[in-house]
């Protein structure tokens, strides 16, 4: 197992690098105060391959390898996790449209999702069901030509801003001998109504965190997303590319948590001299350096064994584990070299610091992975 970058994989690592720094990180003190992604952006951000980047060329994307994804995913982690949420948001819809629209649907839904003229979101969460997907409470009742779908979800990215959404629902229909299996709906604001208010949160604060509540919501039969019944395996399908993201972007958190706590340890001074000549600090910094190398080693073995076809379950979850925990106590850690200044909010550290204790939660939780890494090393499942 090679880590070593190509040539054109240090290229796009570095071309990415520059953009964000350069075009990114002016925009993220206003967008965190607006609580409203700076969508102005995403144009641009294609041009890096940041949206569609694992769709083959044909389908509108960039053709990128795993390899190439996840050095994309820990420079956005890096930059502002606000942008690796959206970018991780809009990449799910498209990998879901490009493998199970009809041609329609591409051409309604992601064509101008990869054309960046469209916002959108995923609607699975529930305020009763996180983690477990099967146990969801939103129902779609087959109508003939159209379903009727009743259910509140909860915590759901740029919900108040999305034209439209990936919905999962259970699907009851005679016709279609379906009796609660779940589905996908495609949830196009233009011709469905729906409610949705901003869920106040601690991090995040730019991907307006949503509530949608759906009362006797008409959705066309043309908007069933695949197969019907076959939403829970569609969902599935993806977990382990979104493990991934999201472990790239905390090892993004925390270099960027540690290289701010370097270089503020070298220029502040107590007592005459710089604080990172004291025993104390330097312990602080070399845990930081530690946890961010293992996260990073164990997140690019998760994204090589993708690289290579392996479905890598075990990996991505062990990753995504790890990779999130680590990001928050290098958070911590920061927060503490850097004192009060830690927890300005003038001052990134503060941002970081909520940003990666709110990253542990989505794509499943810290206890989620831990029961899904057992059940691959014993054999033996601890779900009920």
């Amino acid at each position: 197992m090679d880590f070593s970058l190509t040539t054109e994989q240090t290229l796009i690592r570095d071309n990415a690098r520059r953009f964000l720094q350069e075009r990114v990180t002016p925009l993220i003190k206003d967008a965190e105060e607006r609580g409203e992604f700076a969508w102005e952006i995403l144009p641009e951000l294609k041009d890096f391959g940041y949206i569609g980047g694992l769709l083959p060329e044909a389908a509108g994307g960039s053709g990128l390898g795993f390899i190439e994804w996840a050095l994309l995913m820990e420079e956005a982690g890096y930059c502002w996790l606000g942008l690796r949420i959206v970018v991780n948001t809009i990449n799910i819809n498209a990998r879901l449209l490009d493998q199970f629209g009809n041609e329609d649907q591409k051409t309604r839904f992601l064509k101008p999702l990869l054309d960046c003229k469209k916002r959108l979101w995923v609607g699975i969460t529930e305020p009763n069901h996180g983690s477990n997907v099967a146990g969801i409470e939103t129902r779609a009742e087959d109508k003939g030509d159209h379903f009727i779908i009743n259910g509140n979800k909860q915590w759901i990215t740029n919900g108040i801003f999305g034209d439209f959404g990936i919905l999962v629902a259970k699907t009851y229909s005679q016709t279609l001998g379906l009796d609660g299996e779940i589905s996908l709906f495609l949830i196009d604001k233009s011709e469905t109504d729906y409610e949705a208010h901003r869920a106040p949160v601690m991090f995040a604060k730019s991907t307006a965190t949503s509530v949608l509540s759906f009362n006797d919501a008409v959705v066309p039969k043309g908007n069933l997303l695949g197969k019907p019944g076959d939403g829970l395996r569609q969902i599935l399908s993806g977990l382990n590319y979104g493990r991934l993201n999201v472990a790239m972007g905390a090892v993004g958190a925390a270099q960027s948590a540690l290289d701010l706590s370097i270089q503020y340890a070298k220029d502040r001074k107590q007592f005459g001299r710089p604080i990172g000549s004291y025993q104390l600090v330097q312990k602080h910094i070399v845990d930081m350096r530690v946890k961010t190398d293992a996260a990073r080693a164990l997140s690019y073995r998760a994204a090589w064994l993708m690289e290579q076809g392996e479905s890598a379950r075990l990996e991505c979850s062990i990753a995504k584990l790890f990779a999130t925990e680590a990001a928050h106590d290098v958070a911590n850690k920061a927060l503490q070299v850097h004192g009060g200044l830690g927890y300005s909010a003038e001052y990134p550290i503060e941002r970081i610091f909520r940003d990666t204790r709110g990253g542990i939660i989505p794509e499943g939780t810290s206890e989620i992975q831990t029961l899904i890494i057992g059940r691959e090393i014993l054999g033996m499942s601890a779900f009920n």
